[in-house]
């Protein structure tokens, strides 16, 4: 048993708390400094200045959480993505009541059960997509409480579960071949266009998910032949129990009407969430119809002036879309008022570990630009990179934006204060400044795989109930593997274009 305790992990929580200590120790190291910004807030090259230390100390780190919570001048709050999370909590424990989610996947796993593989390579090009068009993230927190289960009952694994979703997504982010949030966002600070260089996002995209979805679904044949290949083999009795499935022979005609209602409340998210009119500006019908109701006498003050047109929203937006949709199926399924409210809390209850961990999580960003170091050691970069080939410009473009990611978790927060610089540098080294883009989001991409800066990641473990050492240890070789083809990728295009 003490060997089992010295093995274990630390905690999500202490271990998000002991990266905040070593931040703040380091901005009592590393000096302080910053950079101008021009009118719209780009970093100036050539500008940094040392400032005063502000070092961190004892008060700084205990309420760099609660900071990270409500957000400060220097960083966004993680509240909303924290009601968001607790809201869906509520909404799939209201679903879950009906029975229809236990009866759905049973007629899912029954229809491929004799070829789950194919399940696992569909899914993950579906997340993959996602992440690639527009940076699903956060939203694919509920996928992890209706996947879990299923992959346990066919004879896999959580881990399974969280690769399909994790890696899926993750890897499709790391691609970004139109993601407004990193491309857009990164393509605007570089000067160009987001069109540019789309035929390698592509090329990652389409590598990237190959390796991804052979990956999972190598580990998922292996565990359902022989459990014992599982990373967590002893967990394994666990999970069955804690993720229990009801048995279900058949499923009813109003439980076919709950699934109906809940798919389309996933597809109505993600058709808000992508950005339709900035992948290409005449996509606007969703923009024209909102616009149309808006404008109806009555029927505009009856829907709501304040609600936004599909394409433009997020987390405030599907929180509201969540929230109605949990009232909308209690009541169609037959729940009392004091049932659904009760079923609404009991879910909420069950992902307000993963809401706090989000938050903490984003207490590491505070420290690091209260502390004035993130500038440091960007600058250090910008030195470090000068005067370059271009076969090794990419490489070491590629390698600075991983302890950039650890650092800066955000894809846009990230490209907002770098690429203004790195895109300048690139141009003396004859590399591309969209492969500059590129090389940043396939360096910040699979670092997020992993990053326990992430609260998605640590979010989905906590989900999954197990911990980042043994995701480490399930994917490091999947890191290995993409790392080679990404950096293969770079310097090819860098040499050729």
């Amino acid at each position: 048993m003490s060997e089992e305790k010295k093995s274990k992990m630390l905690n999500a929580f202490t271990m998000l708390f002991v990266i905040i200590t070593l931040i703040a120790v380091l901005t009592w190291i590393i000096p302080a400094g910053q950079y101008d910004f021009d009118a719209d807030g780009q970093i100036l090259a050539g500008t940094y200045k040392a400032v005063e230390q502000n070092p961190q100390g004892i008060w700084d780190i205990i309420s760099a959480p609660i900071k990270g919570f409500l957000g400060t001048d220097d960083t966004d709050g993680a509240v909303q993505i924290s009601l968001f999370i607790l809201i869906v909590g509520g909404f799939l424990n209201v679903v879950t009541q009906t029975g229809a989610i236990d009866a759905g996947i049973s007629s899912v796993i029954k229809t491929n059960k004799d070829n789950m593989s194919r399940l696992i390579w569909i899914l993950m090009f579906i997340f993959a997509l996602g992440g690639s068009t527009y940076g699903m993230a956060e939203e694919t927190i509920p996928f992890y409480v209706i996947l879990i289960p299923m992959m346990i009952n066919v004879g896999m694994d959580a881990v399974v579960a969280v690769g399909v979703v994790l890696i899926g997504s993750g890897l499709g982010v790391l691609s970004s071949t139109v993601n407004p949030f990193a491309t857009g966002t990164a393509a605007t600070m570089a000067g160009i266009g987001i069109e540019e260089g789309i035929m390698i996002r592509v090329i990652f995209f389409i590598v990237t998910y190959i390796i991804g979805a052979w990956y999972v679904s190598s580990y998922a044949k292996k565990v359902q032949e022989d459990p014992k290949n599982s990373v967590i083999y002893d967990k394994l009795e666990e999970h069955k129990k804690h993720f229990k499935m009801k048995e279900v022979d058949s499923i009813t005609s109003k439980q076919k009407v709950v699934l109906t209602l809940f798919a389309l409340t996933f597809a109505t998210m993600i058709l808000g969430l992508i950005p339709w009119h900035e992948l290409n500006e005449n996509w606007t019908f969703f923009m024209s119809v909102h616009e149309t109701l808006i404008n109806v006498p009555f029927i505009g003050n009856l829907i709501g002036s304040t609600i936004e047109p599909l394409g433009t929203w997020y987390l405030v937006e599907i929180s509201v879309l969540f929230f109605l949709m949990s009232v909308i199926i209690g009541l169609y399924y037959g729940f009392s008022e004091e049932e659904l409210i009760n079923t609404f809390i009991d879910g909420a209850k069950d992902l307000i570990s993963v809401a706090l961990i989000v938050a903490v999580a984003r207490g590491i960003q505070v420290v690091m630009n209260d502390g004035n170091i993130t500038a440091t050691v960007l600058h250090w970069g910008e030195n470090g990179l000068k005067g370059l080939s271009s076969g090794v410009f990419i490489v070491l473009t590629y390698l600075f934006y991983i302890p950039m990611t650890f650092l800066i978790v955000s894809t846009s927060g990230l490209a907002a204060a770098t690429m203004g610089i790195m895109s300048s540098l690139g141009e003396f080294a004859n590399v591309p400044k969209h492969l500059i883009v590129t090389a940043y989001q396939a360096s910040s991409g699979v670092v997020n795989l992993i990053a326990p800066t992430s609260g998605v990641v640590m979010g989905a473990l906590a989900i999954a109930k197990f911990d980042l050492g043994t995701w480490i240890k399930f994917t490091w070789k999947l890191q290995v593997m993409v790392v080679i083809a990404s950096l293969a990728i770079l310097v090819g295009a860098a040499y050729l274009l």
